[in-house]
């Protein structure tokens, strides 16, 4: 049994470019000829599965690939801070940012902490190992960084140490023991 996992960020939206927590805003229109140029570097996938974001599910359209939403790949829910501006929260409530950010079970916004985004992302991925073949999952930063935390059993503090671009694609393998994240061409 041998599971492979690529994840791709979704390509960018306003809220990438204006520095703000996310609502569901569709890809930016410059976002298109990227998103179709990635195609050339995916592998045949045996399974796609997508956020149910807008912009998850026009990326999946743009590369021809046909998704089945799964509501465990959504993004973290950011309560009454979804839309809002980091340096508006940052001018407006600084401590809260900060217990946010530093607390992995603050949940200051009223929405998903940290440690309960990391465990969802972490159950989702054990619910695949038994997959055999390859299988793309179209998500946003937030999920791949708590998968990547996960394969590599880091702190949630780590958190934040891994900066995820709009349309990045990032590998993992399963080979029946453990996750690890694969490097390639």
């Amino acid at each position: 049994m041998h599971t492979r996992l690529t994840w791709i960020c979704h390509g960018p939206t306003s809220a990438n470019r204006e520095g703000r927590f996310p609502l569901n805003e569709a890809l930016e229109q410059s976002a298109v000829a990227d998103t179709a140029a990635l195609s050339e570097r995916l592998q045949h996938a045996d399974h796609v599965t997508s956020s149910p974001a807008l912009a998850a599910l026009q990326t999946a359209e743009i590369l021809n690939l046909t998704a089945v939403t799964d509501p465990k790949l959504a993004d973290m829910d950011y309560g009454r801070w979804k839309g809002r501006p980091l340096a508006d929260l940052q001018a407006k409530e600084p401590d809260a940012l900060i217990q946010w950010m530093t607390d992995p079970d603050a949940a200051p916004h009223g929405g998903e902490s940290l440690a309960k985004l990391q465990a969802r992302i972490a159950g989702w991925m054990e619910e695949r190992q038994s997959f055999d073949g390859h299988l793309v999952a179209i998500a946003n930063a937030a999920i791949i960084r708590a998968a990547i935390l996960h394969v590599m059993k880091a702190p949630p503090s780590s958190f934040w140490l891994a900066d995820i671009e709009p349309l990045a694609l990032l590998r993992m393998s399963f080979d029946g023991r453990r996750w690890a994240l694969r490097f390639s061409r």
